[in-house]
């Protein structure tokens, strides 16, 4: 090879050495922060169209808690999986094209944990664990691993439009009554300030460990539980496009649907474990 050839040579290949050696390291993804697809108001007043896929949702977090398109069962996410609890309480693998209406994820990525020893329902846990939350006024990611000796979920039909509101479409839920089952709660503790975004307090869903059920949690008990918490005070919120959307009103005071809709209502027994 001739000597000018290379000296080019050498001479570029101590350029792309000194760059790459230079060159600053790169920073890892900001991972500390909930990610929220649309608005709890959204969906109250009868958004329930698909508007984000859970393959895009899935680079957003690896845990969390979300409702399929056209309210099609519940869904929770755990170790980057996300499962589809339907009202006739099958449980399968959610696709990465198939669409969500309303979600919140995270990289879960404990902080703490808190031992709650005893609590009979769900109204005593949450009394008990906002007691030893470090704060009121940020967002927790909330997860729990163990054996539930009574355990009380819901899931909701798919629905045609034109839709009802969420309210009128969780009468005919699906409630499930679980006995003794082993598996995973997942969900959020998230500021009163959030109202009419997300859900003030404690939102959980619950996936057994054979994933033969689950849902969203009305009540459950549970015994010598250790609560896993992920703190954040960081949130990012994506909202819909197009004329439905635009046209709802927002504004308006849906506290008491809200209420009624996590409470359960009446539902029918439709399985016991």
């Amino acid at each position: 090879m001739p000597i000018v050839l290379v000296a080019i040579l050498l001479i570029g290949i101590g350029m792309y050495i000194g760059l790459f050696i230079a060159a600053p390291p790169q920073e890892p993804a900001d991972q500390d922060v909930m990610y929220q697809v649309s608005t709890i108001n959204t969906l109250l007043l009868g958004g329930f169209d698909g508007i984000y896929n859970f393959s895009t949702l899935g680079t957003k977090g690896d845990f969390g808690i979300a409702v399929f398109d056209r309210l099609d069962g519940e869904v929770i996410a755990i170790d980057g999986k996300f499962y589809q609890i339907s009202a006739d309480g099958t449980v399968q693998e959610v696709c990465g094209n198939d669409t969500t209406p309303f979600a919140t994820v995270t990289w879960f990525e404990p902080d703490r944990e808190v031992r709650i020893a005893r609590a009979d329902n769900f109204s005593d846990f949450t009394t008990q664990l906002e007691a030893a939350l470090p704060s009121p006024n940020l967002f927790y990611a909330i997860r729990i691993h163990g054996t539930f000796p009574v355990m009380k979920t819901r899931a909701v039909s798919r629905q045609e439009k034109p839709y009802p509101k969420l309210v009128d479409a969780c009468a005919g839920q699906s409630v499930f009554m679980l006995n003794n089952t082993r598996g995973t709660i997942a969900g959020f503790y998230t500021p009163e300030m959030v109202e009419g975004l997300n859900i003030p307090g404690l939102h959980l869903h619950y996936l057994t460990d054979d994933h033969a059920a689950g849902g969203h949690i009305l009540d459950f008990s549970v015994e010598n539980a250790t609560v896993e918490l992920d703190s954040t005070s960081r949130f990012t919120m994506w909202l819909p496009e197009g004329d439905q959307y635009a046209g709802y009103d927002l504004g308006e005071d849906l506290s008491g649907d809200l209420s009624q809709v996590e409470k359960g209502g009446a539902g029918h027994l439709s399985g016991t474990g």
